[in-house]
Protein backbone atom coordinates (compact mmCIF):
# COMPACT_ATOMS: atom_id res chain seq x y z
CA UNK A 1 0.00 0.00 0.00
CA UNK A 2 1.34 3.51 -1.45
CA UNK A 3 1.58 5.85 1.69
CA UNK A 4 0.94 9.21 1.45
CA UNK A 5 2.00 11.00 4.67
CA UNK A 6 4.81 13.01 3.67
CA UNK A 7 2.61 14.64 0.97
CA UNK A 8 0.44 14.88 2.93
CA UNK A 9 2.96 16.82 6.06
CA UNK A 10 4.71 18.55 3.35
CA UNK A 11 1.19 20.07 1.77
CA UNK A 12 0.36 20.82 5.47
CA UNK A 13 3.65 22.62 6.34
CA UNK A 14 3.73 24.90 3.48
CA UNK A 15 0.05 26.18 4.68
CA UNK A 16 1.65 29.01 6.99
CA UNK A 17 1.81 32.60 5.94
CA UNK A 18 3.32 33.81 2.76
CA UNK A 19 5.69 36.40 2.14
CA UNK A 20 4.80 37.21 -1.38
CA UNK A 21 1.48 37.61 -0.92
CA UNK A 22 -0.04 40.09 -3.81
CA UNK A 23 -1.46 43.47 -2.24
CA UNK A 24 -4.75 44.79 -3.82
CA UNK A 25 -5.70 41.82 -5.73
CA UNK A 26 -3.02 41.23 -8.80
CA UNK A 27 -0.30 43.60 -7.30
CA UNK A 28 -1.92 47.23 -8.16
CA UNK A 29 -3.58 49.45 -5.75
CA UNK A 30 -6.01 51.33 -7.94
CA UNK A 31 -6.81 54.75 -7.46
CA UNK A 32 -10.25 55.66 -5.98
CA UNK A 33 -10.45 59.16 -6.36
CA UNK A 34 -9.43 61.39 -9.66
CA UNK A 35 -5.29 62.63 -8.40
CA UNK A 36 -3.80 63.49 -11.80
CA UNK A 37 -2.02 66.74 -11.59
CA UNK A 38 -3.30 69.38 -13.77
CA UNK A 39 -0.63 68.92 -15.90
CA UNK A 40 -1.66 66.26 -17.56
CA UNK A 41 1.29 63.82 -16.37
CA UNK A 42 -0.30 60.66 -14.01
CA UNK A 43 2.46 59.52 -11.05
CA UNK A 44 3.43 55.91 -10.31
CA UNK A 45 4.73 54.46 -7.41
CA UNK A 46 5.53 50.91 -6.40
CA UNK A 47 6.10 48.85 -3.31
CA UNK A 48 7.38 45.71 -1.90
CA UNK A 49 5.15 43.62 -0.57
CA UNK A 50 7.52 41.36 0.47
CA UNK A 51 9.21 43.83 2.49
CA UNK A 52 6.30 45.33 3.80
CA UNK A 53 4.70 41.67 5.03
CA UNK A 54 8.18 40.57 6.49
CA UNK A 55 8.15 44.60 8.69
CA UNK A 56 4.35 44.51 9.40
CA UNK A 57 3.05 44.77 13.24
CA UNK A 58 1.16 41.87 13.43
CA UNK A 59 2.50 39.34 11.19
CA UNK A 60 4.70 37.55 13.89
CA UNK A 61 2.32 37.09 15.71
CA UNK A 62 -0.12 35.54 13.24
CA UNK A 63 2.60 33.05 12.07
CA UNK A 64 3.11 32.16 15.82
CA UNK A 65 -0.54 31.25 15.67
CA UNK A 66 -1.00 29.83 12.63
CA UNK A 67 2.14 27.65 13.39
CA UNK A 68 0.42 26.90 16.83
CA UNK A 69 -2.80 25.39 15.11
CA UNK A 70 -0.51 23.31 12.73
CA UNK A 71 0.78 21.32 15.17
CA UNK A 72 -2.72 19.94 15.88
CA UNK A 73 -3.21 19.44 12.04
CA UNK A 74 0.20 17.45 11.59
CA UNK A 75 -0.97 15.19 14.81
CA UNK A 76 -3.87 14.15 13.53
CA UNK A 77 -2.35 13.34 9.92
CA UNK A 78 0.44 11.57 12.42
CA UNK A 79 -2.20 9.88 14.39
CA UNK A 80 -4.22 8.37 10.82
CA UNK A 81 -1.19 7.80 9.08
CA UNK A 82 0.49 5.44 12.21
CA UNK A 83 -2.97 3.50 12.33
CA UNK A 84 -3.31 3.08 8.89
CA UNK A 85 0.28 1.43 8.56
CA UNK A 86 -0.44 -0.36 11.60
CA UNK A 87 -3.26 -2.55 9.66
CA UNK A 88 -1.08 -2.96 6.89
CA UNK A 89 1.61 -3.97 8.28
CA UNK A 90 -0.60 -6.59 10.14
CA UNK A 91 -2.04 -7.89 6.73
CA UNK A 92 1.22 -8.04 5.37
CA UNK A 93 2.39 -10.26 8.22
CA UNK A 94 -1.10 -12.53 7.73
CA UNK A 95 -1.19 -12.58 4.02
CA UNK A 96 0.21 -15.44 3.62
CA UNK A 97 -2.16 -18.15 5.59
CA UNK A 98 -5.15 -16.35 4.56
CA UNK A 99 -8.06 -17.00 1.94
CA UNK A 100 -8.45 -15.91 -0.93
CA UNK A 101 -11.99 -14.32 0.63
CA UNK A 102 -10.17 -13.17 3.72
CA UNK A 103 -7.29 -10.82 1.68
CA UNK A 104 -10.18 -9.56 -0.63
CA UNK A 105 -11.97 -8.15 2.64
CA UNK A 106 -8.89 -6.84 4.21
CA UNK A 107 -7.59 -5.23 1.05
CA UNK A 108 -11.29 -3.43 0.75
CA UNK A 109 -10.61 -2.67 4.70
CA UNK A 110 -6.91 -0.56 3.81
CA UNK A 111 -8.33 0.90 0.79
CA UNK A 112 -11.31 1.93 2.77
CA UNK A 113 -9.40 3.43 5.50
CA UNK A 114 -6.50 4.95 3.19
CA UNK A 115 -9.39 6.56 0.92
CA UNK A 116 -10.80 8.09 4.73
CA UNK A 117 -7.43 8.95 5.40
CA UNK A 118 -6.48 11.31 2.25
CA UNK A 119 -10.24 13.05 2.19
CA UNK A 120 -9.25 13.84 5.78
CA UNK A 121 -5.38 15.45 4.98
CA UNK A 122 -7.69 17.82 1.76
CA UNK A 123 -10.23 18.72 4.63
CA UNK A 124 -7.00 19.80 6.91
CA UNK A 125 -5.42 21.20 4.23
CA UNK A 126 -8.57 23.50 3.52
CA UNK A 127 -8.96 24.46 6.81
CA UNK A 128 -5.20 25.40 7.33
CA UNK A 129 -5.39 28.01 4.16
CA UNK A 130 -9.02 29.36 5.38
CA UNK A 131 -7.16 29.92 8.48
CA UNK A 132 -4.31 31.63 6.92
CA UNK A 133 -6.30 33.74 4.69
CA UNK A 134 -8.58 34.16 7.95
CA UNK A 135 -5.53 35.50 10.02
CA UNK A 136 -3.80 37.77 7.15
CA UNK A 137 -7.47 39.22 6.71
CA UNK A 138 -6.89 42.64 8.78
CA UNK A 139 -3.22 42.91 8.26
CA UNK A 140 -3.89 43.12 4.77
CA UNK A 141 -6.69 45.38 4.84
CA UNK A 142 -4.67 47.59 7.02
CA UNK A 143 -1.68 47.17 4.41
CA UNK A 144 -3.90 48.31 1.47
CA UNK A 145 -5.16 51.04 3.81
CA UNK A 146 -1.93 52.76 4.10
CA UNK A 147 -0.98 52.52 0.39
CA UNK A 148 -4.11 54.15 -0.45
CA UNK A 149 -3.53 56.84 2.01
CA UNK A 150 0.23 57.36 0.76
CA UNK A 151 -1.15 57.53 -2.78
CA UNK A 152 -3.96 60.20 -2.18
CA UNK A 153 -2.15 62.10 -0.19
CA UNK A 154 0.64 62.33 -2.54
CA UNK A 155 -1.24 62.24 -5.61
CA UNK A 156 0.00 58.60 -7.22
CA UNK A 157 -2.84 57.55 -9.94
CA UNK A 158 -1.34 54.18 -9.29
CA UNK A 159 1.02 51.91 -7.18
CA UNK A 160 2.18 48.84 -8.16
CA UNK A 161 3.61 45.95 -6.07
CA UNK A 162 7.45 45.11 -7.18
CA UNK A 163 7.31 42.11 -4.76
CA UNK A 164 4.42 40.25 -6.26
CA UNK A 165 5.35 36.62 -7.54
CA UNK A 166 3.59 37.56 -10.78
CA UNK A 167 6.29 40.00 -11.69
CA UNK A 168 4.58 43.25 -12.52
CA UNK A 169 7.80 45.64 -11.96
CA UNK A 170 10.80 44.30 -14.35
CA UNK A 171 12.46 47.73 -13.31
CA UNK A 172 11.64 50.88 -12.02
CA UNK A 173 13.28 54.55 -10.60
CA UNK A 174 14.08 53.53 -6.66
CA UNK A 175 13.00 57.43 -6.18
CA UNK A 176 9.42 56.03 -6.77
CA UNK A 177 9.90 53.00 -4.26
CA UNK A 178 7.36 54.00 -1.49
CA UNK A 179 7.58 50.73 0.80
CA UNK A 180 10.02 52.57 3.66
CA UNK A 181 7.06 55.18 3.94
CA UNK A 182 4.38 52.48 3.93
CA UNK A 183 6.32 50.49 6.97
CA UNK A 184 6.85 53.41 8.94
CA UNK A 185 2.99 54.37 9.02
CA UNK A 186 2.51 50.91 9.62
CA UNK A 187 4.71 51.05 12.75
CA UNK A 188 3.10 53.80 14.15
CA UNK A 189 -0.21 52.66 13.62
CA UNK A 190 1.13 49.92 15.82
CA UNK A 191 0.05 45.79 16.10
CA UNK A 192 -2.79 44.59 14.26
CA UNK A 193 -5.04 42.15 16.10
CA UNK A 194 -5.58 38.97 14.32
CA UNK A 195 -8.26 38.05 16.95
CA UNK A 196 -11.71 38.55 16.44
CA UNK A 197 -13.60 40.67 19.02
CA UNK A 198 -15.39 39.03 21.87
CA UNK A 199 -18.96 39.32 21.63
CA UNK A 200 -20.72 41.74 24.59
CA UNK A 201 -21.94 39.65 27.10
CA UNK A 202 -25.16 40.46 29.16
CA UNK A 203 -24.27 43.27 31.72
CA UNK A 204 -23.60 41.73 35.24
CA UNK A 205 -26.38 41.33 37.64
CA UNK A 206 -26.03 41.40 41.63
CA UNK A 207 -26.17 38.16 43.02
CA UNK A 208 -29.05 37.42 45.82
CA UNK A 209 -32.34 39.20 46.43
CA UNK A 210 -32.78 42.81 45.67
CA UNK A 211 -33.88 45.41 48.19
CA UNK A 212 -37.40 46.63 48.03
CA UNK A 213 -38.30 49.77 46.24
CA UNK A 214 -39.23 51.88 49.65
CA UNK A 215 -41.20 54.33 47.26
CA UNK A 216 -44.16 51.43 46.64
CA UNK A 217 -46.30 51.13 49.65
Amino acid sequence: MRSFVHAALSALATSTLMAGTVLAQGGVVPPTTSSTPSSGTQKIAYVNSQKILADVPGRADAEAQMQKEMEGYRAEVQKMQDSLQTLVAAYNKAEPTLSATAKATRQKDIQTKEAAYQQRVQQLEQQAQQRQAELMRPIMQQINKVIEQVRSEDGYAMVFDAGSQAGVVVAADSSLDITAKVIQRLKAAGPISTTPPKPAGPANKPLGATRPDSSKP
